[in-house]
Formats: structure tokens, C-alpha cells, sequence
């Protein structure tokens, strides 16, 4: 029995995309695909959590992400507390552990954590009580699970064979939690290729261990493939001089309309966000008719439901049990 996984194969914690059995996976994105459609009802809630409680760690900050994990408790029906910890009593002396300790004892269910230092998400879950559930909702350069997972979903919304698909990541992979994420991620499903573009300063070295080809020359990496996914530029994870410049970084490595041109007619684009205009994107690429990164937002409310449905509401529930629920709260 791991960390994330119980005897019976369920999730327990969801902490890293590494390791996680392809079938699980999957069933991930089927959970999310039965309960996309409480987004579009008109009462935009179901009861699968009512009665459970979850609360959003924040130790770095993130409105983005904290929002749509809030939405998505929400929808589920749990109670919500959001709780950003770089004003709490932990910069007064409170370690990590008087901090699990005390927000413990005020019973929550789930703790969906996000924190600077890599390995801060295990740590919980190591020192969790028993049935409490601990969400990686990023750790330093470590792992962004919840991003992969919605960045799978939405490229199997358009592309579902990963078998056949050539996936292009550019930009910061060495400071990037997402870039690993993922990797792990295309990996397990089988995706064909997957290659890494960016300057020699931003490609961790070995990265082909992890089953990533380097690319230096955009043009060269972009060659045939069928998704391009654009990093943002981890500049406040930086440290020396790994850029030039961010006009630099944009004049070899962005994505232009001209390259954009170059890609085959159905390449997808995406980004996790916020973009940086004008530096790994321009603006008209961004929110252009080739770009999914406001589905991408959409689906990362679905596949945190589906998350948190699968941990703390509908232990070894299928795909199709959780959608029956959701569609019988809707009637």
C-alpha cells in the first residue's frame, strides 16, 4: 500500500502524479468527465461531500487555483475554509506540524495544500490522522497533480488516442512543478513522444530519464507535433542568471502567430496560466480559435471534483455511480 493508494487500489491522498496505475488515472478523468455536467445545471451543486469538510492551505499564493478548488468543494456541497498561512500564526514560530495539528482538531476531512517547498504535501500526509485526506495543490518544483490531471482531460476531450499524439512542452522545465506533473502524466497514458523545449539553462540535465526528448531550437522541436503546452516563466523560482531577458526568451522561444502558422491546422495550444503576454505567448495566440486555456480552466473545477468525490464521498464508487448520483440531485 502506498502513500496516495489504500490496499483496495483507491486514493487515498493525491500528492504526485508519479506512480499512479494508468487504470486509476483514467478513472480520474471518467469521474470527471460524469460530473462535468453540474457545471452547466442550473442548481450547480450536488450532495456527493455534504456534511464533509475541506480547507484550503495556502502557504503561497494562488487565486486561481484556490478558486476553482473552492468551487469545486462547493459544487460537491462540502463547507469550505480558505486559509492563507503566510498571515497566520505559522510566520510566528509554528511549525508545519503545530500547524496539521491544530486544524485537526477543528475535524476538517481535507486539507488541500499549496507551499513553496517541494515535499511539503508528503509531509502532511505522512503526519496526517488517519481518514484525513491531504491535496497536493503544488509543492515547489516537485508536482502540480490536479494541473496535470485537468490538462490530460482536456487533451482527451479533443485528442483521446495519447498513443498517437506528439506532445510539445516549452519553456521553464527546470523550475516547473506543471512540466513535471506533466511529464508523469502523458507518460502513463502512452503518449507517443514527448518532447521539451526551452534554452540549455532551463532543461534540467537528464531529463530523458524521465522520458523527454530536449529540444534547444523551437522550430525544430515543434516539427509534427500535435499539442504545444506553454509554460509560464518561473521567475520568482529563479535564481542567478538563467535568461537574458524576457524578449530574448520570447524572440527564440514564444509562440507567435508566424509559428503558431507552421503547426499543423489541428495542433492544440495550452497553458496553465496566467499568461505572460508578449513573453512565452502573444496575446492574440492565447485566446485564439486554436487555444483550449479557458477550457482548461473550465475543467480544472471538474477533474478537483472528481478528486475529492473519489477520496472523501464515493469510496470505490465507479465513474458511472457518481454520475447517477450527480444527475439524480439534479432531477
Amino acid at each position: 500500500m502506498s502513500l496516495q493508494v489504500d490496499e483496495h487500489g483507491r486514493l487515498r491522498h493525491l500528492l504526485t502524479i508519479e506512480g499512479l496505475p494508468q487504470a486509476l488515472l483514467s478513472e480520474i478523468l471518467d469521474t470527471a468527465e460524469s460530473l462535468s455536467s453540474v457545471g452547466e445545471s442550473t442548481i450547480k451543486k450536488v450532495p456527493l461531500l455534504r456534511g464533509r469538510t475541506v480547507m484550503n492551505l495556502f502557504f503561497e499564493a494562488s487565486t486561481r487555483t484556490r478558486t476553482t478548488f473552492e468551487l469545486a468543494a462547493k459544487r460537491l456541497s462540502a463547507d469550505v475554509l480558505n486559509i492563507q498561512a503566510s498571515s497566520s500564526s505559522t510566520t510566528k514560530g509554528e511549525t508545519l506540524l503545530d500547524t496539521l495539528a491544530t486544524l485537526q482538531a477543528m475535524q476538517v476531512d481535507m486539507f488541500v495544500v499549496r507551499h513553496d517547498a517541494s515535499g511539503a504535501a508528503h509531509f502532511f500526509a505522512q503526519h496526517a490522522t488517519p481518514g484525513v485526506a491531504i491535496l497536493n495543490a503544488g509543492d515547489g518544483r516537485h508536482a502540480h497533480p490536479t494541473q496535470a490531471l485537468l490538462d490530460m482531460f482536456t487533451i482527451r476531450r479533443h485528442r483521446p488516442d495519447f498513443g498517437q499524439l506528439k506532445v510539445a512542452i516549452i519553456g521553464d522545465i527546470l523550475h516547473s512543478r506543471v512540466a513535471r506533473s506533466d511529464i508523469h502524466a502523458l507518460r502513463i497514458l502512452g503518449a507517443r513522444e514527448i518532447r521539451v523545449i526551452g534554452p540549455r539553462t532551463l532543461i534540467p540535465t537528464g531529463i530523458e530519464a524521465m522520458g523527454a526528448a530536449p529540444y534547444h531550437d523551437l522550430d525544430a522541436g515543434l516539427d509534427d507535433v500535435d499539442v504545444v503546452m506553454l509554460l509560464r516563466l518561473q521567475r520568482e523560482r529563479m535564481s542567478g542568471y538563467f535568461l537574458a531577458s524576457p524578449g530574448e526568451f520570447h524572440r527564440l522561444y514564444g509562440l507567435t502567430q508566424a509559428r503558431l502558422d507552421r503547426l499543423k491546422p489541428e495542433a492544440l495550444v495550452m497553458h496553465p496560466g496566467p499568461i505572460n503576454r508578449g513573453v512565452e505567448i502573444e496575446g492574440d495566440v492565447a485566446y485564439g480559435p486554436r487555444s483550449l486555456i479557458l477550457q482548461q480552466v473550465e475543467h480544472g473545477i471538474a477533474v478537483r471534483m472528481a478528486v475529492m468525490a473519489m477520496i472523501l464521498g464515493a469510496r470505490g464508487s465507479t465513474a458511472a455511480g457518481l454520475r447517477d448520483s450527480a444527475q439524480g440531485a439534479d432531477a
